[in-house]
C-alpha cells in the first residue's frame, strides 16, 4: 500500500469516527440544547435501536423494518417519559438527571430480561468492500457516512428555514414570550424530546452492524455524546459540529496511535479541562 493510499484509509476512518459520533450525539444535543434536560437514558435508547435491529434479524426482516420498529418503540417510550417523568421536572435539572438515570437502569434490566446478557451480531446489509481511489473500504460504512451527512443537512435546513424551526428557536430563546404569542411550547417540548430519543434509536439501528450489541452498550455512547457537547458548547449547529470534530478526532487519532483506552482517557481529560476552564465550550452561542 502506498503512502497516499494509507493516508486516504486513515482519512476515511476519521470521517467514519466523526460521522458515527455525530449520529449518536445528535439526539442528545436536541434534548439537552433545546430543553436543558441531560437525558441519562440517551445511551439506552441507542441500545433499544440496536436491539430492534437484532429483533428484525431474528424475524428475517430487512434493516428498513428495524428502522420502523425502532421509531415506533422509541417514540412511544419517549412520549410517555416526557409526559409523566420529565415534564414535571423541567424546573429541577438535577432531579431530571436522577430520574432519567433511573430510567436508564430500568431499560437496561428490561432488555437483559428479554434478550439476556450475551452479545449479538447484526449482519450488515451491504457485505463487500467498496473501491475508492484504489483503496478497499467497507461499503456499509461509506453509505452510513452519506446518510448521516444528509440527515444533518436536512435537520439544519429544517431548523433554520421552516416555520416549525422558527417556533422551536422562539421557545428556546424566550419561552414566556413564545407562549404569549400563542406558541404551544409544551407541545414543542414534547416533540423535541421525542425526536431526540427517536434519533438515538435510529443511531442504534444504523450502528448495530458495526458494534457488538449487548445491554451495557449505551454507557459509552452516552459518555462520548456528552463529551462532544461539553467541548463544543450549546446553542448552535457550529457548536455541535465543533464538539464532534474535536472529540472524535482526538479519540480516533490517539486510539489509532496507541490504544482505545488511551484515546478514551485523553477525551475524558480534555472534557474535564473544558468543564473547568471553559464551561461554555469552544463554540457556545454568545
Amino acid at each position: 500500500m502506498s503512502v497516499g493510499q494509507a493516508l486516504l484509509l486513515h482519512a476515511l476512518d476519521l470521517a467514519y469516527a466523526l460521522t458515527s459520533l455525530a449520529l449518536v450525539s445528535l439526539g442528545l444535543a436536541i434534548v439537552f440544547g433545546l430543553l436543558g434536560v441531560m437525558n441519562m437514558a440517551h445511551g439506552e435508547f441507542v441500545m433499544l435501536g440496536a436491539y430492534a435491529a437484532v429483533s428484525a434479524q431474528r424475524a428475517g426482516w430487512p434493516l428498513p423494518a428495524a428502522l420502523a420498529l425502532s421509531v415506533v418503540a422509541c417514540a412511544a417510550i419517549g412520549y410517555v417519559v416526557e409526559r409523566w417523568l420529565v415534564r414535571p421536572l423541567y424546573a429541577r435539572p438535577f432531579d431530571t438527571l436522577l430520574a432519567t438515570w433511573g430510567l436508564a437502569l430500568l431499560l437496561r434490566k428490561l432488555v437483559e430480561a428479554v434478550f439476556g446478557r450475551g452479545y449479538y451480531n447484526v449482519r450488515a446489509p451491504l457485505g463487500g468492500p467498496l473501491r475508492l481511489l484504489g483503496v478497499d473500504y467497507p461499503a456499509y460504512r461509506v453509505v452510513l457516512m452519506a446518510v448521516v451527512l444528509s440527515l444533518l443537512l436536512v435537520l439544519y435546513l429544517w431548523y433554520r428555514r421552516s416555520t416549525a424551526g422558527l417556533r422551536v428557536r422562539a421557545m428556546v430563546s424566550n419561552p414566556l414570550l413564545a407562549r404569549a404569542l400563542g406558541i404551544d411550547t409544551q407541545r414543542l417540548a414534547c416533540l423535541s424530546f421525542v425526536v431526540g430519543v427517536v434519533l438515538a434509536g435510529l443511531a442504534g439501528v444504523l450502528l448495530a452492524p458495526l458494534v457488538p450489541v449487548e445491554p451495557g452498550m449505551g454507557v459509552n455512547f452516552l459518555l462520548n455524546a456528552f463529551f462532544a457537547l461539553v467541548v463544543g458548547g450549546l446553542g448552535s449547529f457550529g457548536a455541535f459540529a465543533g464538539g464532534v470534530t474535536v472529540v472524535g478526532s482526538a479519540q480516533s487519532v490517539l486510539s489509532g496511535m496507541f490504544s482505545s483506552t488511551v484515546g478514551y482517557a485523553a477525551v475524558l481529560v480534555v472534557s474535564v479541562l473544558f468543564l473547568w476552564l471553559k464551561p461554555d465550550g469552544l463554540f457556545a452561542r454568545r
